[in-house]
Order: C-alpha cells, then sequence, then structure tokens
C-alpha cells in the first residue's frame, strides 16, 4: 500500500504523457484522476494507520550510493509528520485533477497538462516521503522544475516564460545554499540519514549546527517565499489557475516550511537560527499584507496572503511550535486552495479577465462561488470556529506567551499584519461580488457557474475550510496529544510553551486579533462606500501618488535587485566577454592565429620573384639551416650517450667494489682509492682482480 502511494502518480505522469495519443483526451484525464484519487485514499488510510496507532513504515527499496565511508539507500519513511503533510498533498492534488477537467476543458494540451500535475504530485511525495537529505533533495529539484513546466505551461506567451524562469532561477539561489548546507552536515556526521543526523546533533558545535541551520533556512526562503527571496511568487500566476492552486495550496511553497519541520531536531539545538526564524516570518507577515492591499489582481492579492501565511508558520517554527505550524500548514492547504479555485471560477466566468476593478456585482451570477469565497476568507482572517481561527490565532497566542522581547514584539507584528490581511480580503469580495458593475456587458451576458467538475471540488474544500480545524484540533495542538510521539518533530523541553500558550495568556491579547478583525472589515466597506472620493483625491494627492506607486511596485525591491544586482552581473558578464572570449582569448587564439598565418603567407608568397639566383639562394641557406640542425642534434645525442654511460661504468665500479671489500677484506684506503674505477688505481684492481676471478661479476 505504501509503495503505492509513491508509484501511482507517476504511473498517471508516464500513461499521460507518454501515451497520451493513444488513450486520448478522455482517457488521459480520467486516468490521471484516478491515479491520484486512488493515492488519495491509500494515503487517508495510511494517516489513521500511521498517526494513531504510532506505528512508523520505512520502506527500503535499493542501494543507490555505496563507497568506503558514504552509503545512501532509496529509503521511505512514512512516520506521523509524513502521513500528515500527505493529506493536504494528495486531498488538494486530486481536486486540482478533477477541477482541470472542467477548467483545461478547451485546452488542446490537455495530456501534456495532466502529466506535469501528476509528475508535480510525485515529486512532492518524494520529498516529503524520503528518509534522508539527499532524496528530500530529488524530491525538491523535481518540484522546482515541475513548477517551471507548469507555470509556462502556456509558452506562447511571454510573460509566463518570463515567471517560470524567474520562479526557476530565484528558487536556485535557495538550492545553492541548501547544498551547501547538505555538504556540511556530510562533513561533520559523515551521513545525510535522518536518523542518524538528528541523533548526533546534540553533540555538534553549535556553531556548525547554526551554519546549518542557516542554508536550510535560506533553501526553505526561497522555496516558501519568504521576504528577500519572494519575487517569483507573484509572477507564477502566469501558470492556469489550477497550477496556481496547486502550488499556493499543498505543494511547492510548503516544501520548504516543510524542510525546517522536519529539521526540527536539528535547529532546536540553534538559538541564532530559531530567533532568525522568528523576525523573518514577522516581517514576511507585514510585508506581504501591505504589498496585497495595493494589488489589482485578484490572483495576485491572493498569492500575497499565501506570502503572510507562510510567514506566520516560520513564526511558529522560530517559537519551537512546529506541531502548531503543521497544523497551520495544513488548514491553509484548504482555504488557500478554495481560495484560488474560486478565483479561476471567477476568471472562468468573465472571460479571463483577473482585474478587480473590471469586476463587480457577479454575486447575482455567481451565488455559490460569492459563498465558497467568502468562506474561504473568513477562514483565512481566523474568523471564530472556521478552520484557519484554530491554527491562525494560536501562533499569535505562542508569540506572546514566550514571555521574551522579542516573542511579544513579533505577537504586535504579526497581529498588525493579520488586520492588513482582513483589508485586502474584504476588498476582494467587495470588489469582486457586491461593488456596482464596472466591467464589460460581455463579461455579464455569459457569466454563469462551472459545471460539476469546477463547483463539486468548491463544495468540499469549503467544508473542509469549516470542519477540518476543529476536528483535528485536539490531535495536533491538544495538551497531551501524543500524535507526534514517534519523534518525527522534536521540541527541546526547555522551549515548550503550550501549556504558557493555552492558560497564561491575557485575554484582551487573545481577542486584540479578532478585534482589529471586526474593526478593519468595517473600515474596508466604509471607506469605498461612503468615503471613496476622499480615496480618490488621496491617491491624486502628490503624497498619496508617491505612497500608492512605492506599495503597488512592491517596495521597488525588483527596481533594487535588477538595478544593483542584476546589471551588476550582466555588466561583469559582458565586460569579461569583451576583455576574454571576444579580446585576448580571439586575438591570441583563432582569430590571431589565423592573421599570422595569412601574414606569413603574403610574406612567403612575396619571395617567389622570379629569379633564379634568389632561388638558389634560398636554396642554400635552407640547405645550411638544415645541415647544422642536424649536426646540432648528433653532437647533442653523442654528448647524452657518454654522459649517461660514464654513470652507468661508476656505477658497476661501485656495486663491484663493495663485493670484492666483502669476500676480499679490501683496506679501506684501498677500497676508497678504487672507487673510480676504471680511472683510478687501476693496478690494484688488476692484482684483486687476477686473484679472484671467480669472485668478480663482469658486465
Amino acid at each position: 500500500m505504501y509503495l503505492s502511494i509513491i508509484i501511482l502518480p507517476l504511473l498517471g505522469s508516464i500513461v499521460s504523457g507518454f501515451f497520451g495519443r493513444k488513450v486520448g483526451v478522455t482517457g488521459s484525464r480520467i486516468l490521471g484522476c484516478l491515479s491520484i484519487i486512488t493515492t488519495t485514499i491509500l494515503a487517508i488510510i495510511s494517516f489513521f494507520e500511521v498517526g494513531f496507532n504510532n506505528n512508523p513504515i520505512s520502506i527500503n527499496l535499493f542501494k543507490w550510493l555505496d563507497s568506503e565511508s558514504f552509503n545512501m539507500v532509496w529509503n521511505f519513511q512514512f512516520d506521523s509528520l509524513t502521513v500528515s503533510m500527505l493529506i493536504p498533498v494528495l486531498v488538494i492534488s486530486s481536486l486540482v485533477h478533477f477541477y482541470s477537467i472542467g477548467y483545461m476543458s478547451h485546452d488542446p494540451h490537455s495530456q501534456r497538462f495532466f502529466s506535469y500535475l501528476s509528475l508535480f504530485t510525485f515529486m512532492m511525495i518524494i520529498l516529503v516521503t524520503g528518509n534522508n537529505y539527499l532524496l528530500m533533495f530529488v524530491g525538491w529539484e523535481g518540484v522546482g522544475v515541475c513548477s517551471y513546466l507548469l507555470i509556462s505551461f502556456w509558452f506562447t506567451r511571454i510573460a509566463a516564460n518570463q515567471s517560470s524562469l524567474s520562479a526557476f532561477l530565484t528558487n536556485r539561489v535557495g538550492d545553492c545554499f541548501l547544498t551547501i548546507g547538505m555538504f556540511v552536515i556530510l562533513w561533520s556526521l559523515g551521513n545525510l540519514d535522518y536518523s542518524t543526523v538528528f541523533s548526533l546533533a546534540p553533540y555538534i558545535n553549535e556553531n556548525i549546527v547554526t551554519i546549518i541551520g542557516i542554508c536550510l533556512l535560506i533553501g526553505a526562503m526561497a522555496k516558501s517565499s519568504q521576504v528577500g527571496l519572494h519575487i517569483w511568487l507573484p509572477m507564477a500566476m502566469e501558470g492556469p489557475t489550477p497550477v496556481s492552486a496547486l502550488i499556493h495550496a499543498a505543494t511547492m511553497v510548503t516544501a520548504g516550511v516543510y524542510l525546517l519541520i522536519r529539521s526540527s531536531p536539528l535547529i532546536e539545538y540553534s538559538s541564532t537560527v530559531l530567533l532568525i526564524c522568528l523576525w523573518l516570518g514577522a516581517v514576511t507577515t507585514v510585508f506581504s499584507s501591505l504589498i496585497g492591499l495595493f494589488q489589482q489582481d485578484i490572483k495576485k492579492i491572493i498569492a500575497y496572503s499565501t506570502m503572510s501565511q507562510l510567514g506566520m508558520m516560520v513564526i511558529a517554527i522560530g517559537l519551537s511550535s512546529y506541531n502548531v505550524a503543521i497544523f497551520h500548514l495544513i488548514n491553509h492547504a484548504f482555504y488557500k486552495g478554495l481560495l484560488f479555485l474560486g478565483a479561476g471560477a471567477v476568471i472562468h466566468a468573465v472571460v479571463d479577465n483577473q482585474d478587480l476593478r473590471k469586476y463587480g456585482g457577479l454575486i447575482s451570477f455567481l451565488p455559490l462561488t460569492y459563498t465558497v469565497i467568502l468562506i474561504a476568507s473568513l477562514s483565512l482572517v481566523a474568523f471564530p470556529f472556521m478552520t484557519g481561527f484554530f491554527s491562525k490565532d494560536f501562533i499569535l497566542e505562542s508569540a506572546y506567551g514566550q514571555y521574551h522581547f522579542s516573542s511579544i514584539n513579533v505577537y504586535f507584528i504579526a497581529t498588525i499584519g493579520a488586520a492588513f490581511t482582513t483589508l485586502y480580503s474584504v476588498k476582494v469580495i467587495y470588489l469582486t461580488f457586491l461593488a456596482n458593475p464596472n466591467g464589460s456587458v460581455n463579461y455579464y451576458k455569459n457569466a454563469h457557474e462551472g459545471d460539476i467538475f469546477i463547483s463539486l471540488p468548491l463544495v468540499i474544500l469549503a467544508i473542509f475550510s469549516i470542519y477540518f480545524g476543529y476536528l483535528t484540533k485536539d490531535i495536533y495542538i491538544g495538551l497531551g496529544s501524543g500524535f507526534f510521539i514517534d519523534n518525527s518533530i522534536f521540541i527541546h523541553p526547555m522551549r515548550e510553551i503550550l501549556i504558557d500558550t493555552e492558560f497564561g495568556v491575557p485575554t484582551i491579547f487573545k481577542l486584540l486579533p479578532f478585534i482589529l478583525t471586526i474593526l478593519f472589515s468595517a473600515l474596508a466597506i466604509i471607506y469605498p462606500e461612503f468615503l471613496s472620493n476622499s480615496v480618490s483625491n488621496f491617491k491624486l494627492s502628490n503624497m498619496g501618488y508617491y505612497i500608492y506607486g512605492f506599495f503597488n511596485q512592491r517596495f521597488l525591491v525588483e527596481f533594487f535587485y535588477n538595478k544593483y544586482i542584476v546589471n551588476t552581473v550582466l555588466d561583469l558578464g559582458g565586460q569579461t566577454t569583451k576583455i576574454l572570449d571576444k579580446g585576448s582569448v580571439e586575438w591570441i587564439g583563432p582569430y590571431g592565429f589565423g592573421i599570422a598565418l595569412v601574414k606569413a603567407s603574403k610574406t612567403v608568397s612575396g619571395l617567389g620573384k622570379g629569379v633564379v639566383t634568389d632561388y638558389a639562394l634560398y636554396i642554400l641557406i635552407g640547405a645550411c639551416f638544415y645541415l647544422s640542425i642536424f649536426t646540432f642534434i648528433s653532437i647533442f645525442f653523442d654528448l647524452a650517450n657518454s654522459i649517461t654511460l660514464s654513470c652507468v661504468l661508476v656505477l658497476l665500479g661501485a656495486n663491484n667494489y663493495v663485493k670484492l671489500s666483502k669476500h676480499n677484506n679490501i683496506n679501506e684506503n684501498s677500497l676508497t682509492s678504487s672507487f673510480l674505477w676504471p680511472w683510478s688505481n687501476t693496478k690494484e684492481v688488476s692484482k684483486y682482480t687476477a686473484k679472484h676471478q671467480n669472485n668478480l661479476i663482469c658486465t
């Protein structure tokens, strides 16, 4: 069963990709959906078998690398953390596959699309189930490649190609540091297996643990779109909407958070890494919320909300609340998948337009879509008793419950970020469904709800967004829960704050996020309804123009990168090419050699003047030249032979007299005087030679 969870998505991808023409469009869709749905059912069974029974399963397939000091095996492990991650990955993937049947029904390349989706899911499963860092890295890189293929699926669009390259290259920065971290682990511990690394982590020097943790964190920053390496995330919206849902809800962006949670037994021994995680998550939350507030593309707003929620998860990791982080990751997957698929239903209904300013009044045409987006938005802003409420508010309370200066400051920063999340969530609902119609008449003529393939996944995800958090709260963050008793995550006893969070946080600080949510929701409705002129006048003022432009252009981060990093590297590369490739190397190499040959040929051809005496002179000079060369070579070889022969004779003479001294007791003076035989003391040597002919060996 467990091996089937890994293999089935790969089989679905191979059939759709290589045999798509044989099975046809319908066959490709059916096989792709069946493989993923079957895998999802098996994953749910494994969740109950492994998670509730605390019965980890390990599968060894074959050896990958085998040397004297390093062995690597294709080993897959199913523990509580693994099966918890498989639930959102496979549930969202199966619903996205089903949704894509309707959404991509008019696309002529749907076989390729379903092949990429299944391959994406397979690589994420490899990443999650791998039992060592090297196997995890295989899935890590595979997810990056699949994201490139899916974002650029409509490869005839220039923006799609640019976005896919941005995602691919930005993630290469994180991959580089992740590779360095793996090399440091291998250098310090000699192994990459999770069990070996984590068991030896307490005995490693803290500075080495910090270096490893920072490298892993930078890798996670790129994958999970934390501030600084976030620029690829909004650009990834150029892909089809089902791809956006799969990337943002359950696969690529969650990979970095999963890496940090999986490495909890390692980074728990570095307070520096935890502190960096704490502040990085807080800055990311506010940063992305402010940018999302000033965007007008519905998918980009939801993308920045993803970045904000990932910041919340990194805050939980910085607080050593790994169980809360994985709980929020799972909850977020369901309501974020619902938001993206709901946005896809809106875009599909209004002829692929994504600009919020051209929507309005769609509640009459899309009542089901309005309902599910409202449910997802309530869960996103952590409205009481929705799925997001049970994890998001608990992260904020945990920040206050640690009672450190940094964590309390992070509590207030993250609370402000959550309030801004409320603003743009209300903005999406209001401008899309409740405001007066602002779009073309053509948008509303054909606006309608999607078919069963689009509507059914929305309903299922809406149910998850309402009930999942309540049903699983005690499993993941309940007091005394033994779900992670198999040590799949590790919290140092000195950093355990669950009880303080549950009972020690003042009520006012527990209610503050909810109070701000209500206030900012009211503010988001009052301004466009009653103060729209004031808002418009402020935007048109000089200060409003610069403020709006600064936030709308995403804090000018891309401008900074392009001007001071990308252009610098391009200029350096251009100058290097100009000086070396197009300069010295070319002049010394083929270009210069060719010119030299041409000049030499012209010089030689100029010697042919047709004068016989000149030719005779050339022949004489050539003959003298060759004669001198041959003479020099013969003299050189004769001298070399003489020197070599002399050396050989000296060595043989020394060897013979050593033997004579042993057999005939030649006195020291005689031996010394005879050492240079045959040029010195020849008479004495002859005497001894005649007397002892049988003992002398001649060569």
